[in-house]
């Protein structure tokens, strides 16, 4: 098994880091990931500084960390999550880079994560409100799907100002 698992790092570098990080969507922190190396290290060295005051959810953090700055230092990046393009438990490759799944957004559970996939197959959303009533999430998932950058194209409401 450490063999394939080797081959297919070696020669299929995203399909690997790809179900890799899939399997870990749970420990993955979206904000370092998609700045690139250095906000990975500056985050690495963080919990490092911690050392055995670390909580165990960032020990396990720190791991999957470690191999994205692997996947970063080799050339490939994260994009951010994308409304319309991501899936909602699986990274997906575009080119060079992964595109991060919705539920690995921290506070987004698998099932919020899939109320958005299958709201998106209705059409285009036509404002940060039209998504949350289709999508059935919270104000603060909104919120911070707008804080990554994930919804500049929407407006806040489904009315339009005429003044």
């Amino acid at each position: 098994m450490a063999v394939r698992i080797a081959y297919f790092k070696v020669h299929f570098s995203l399909l690997y880091y790809a179900a890799y990080f899939t399997v870990r969507a749970d420990d993955f922190d979206v904000d370092a990931m998609t700045k690139g190396s250095t906000a990975i290290r500056a985050k690495i060295d963080e919990i490092v500084q911690k050392g055995l005051d670390a909580s165990p959810k960032e020990k396990n953090l720190l791991t999957v960390l470690e191999m994205a700055l692997e996947m970063c230092e080799r050339g490939f990046s994260f994009k951010k999550v994308d409304l319309y393009r991501s899936s909602a438990t699986d990274f997906i490759i575009d080119g060079d880079t992964l595109i991060p799944p919705f539920n690995a957004i921290d506070g987004l559970g698998t099932n919020a994560a899939l109320n958005i996939v299958k709201a998106r197959e209705d059409g285009e959303f036509l404002s940060k409100e039209d998504l949350q009533q289709r999508a059935k999430i919270s104000k603060s998932v909104v919120a911070y799907l707008d804080s990554q950058g994930c919804l500049e194209s929407l407006p806040d409401q489904n009315q339009l100002s005429l003044f």
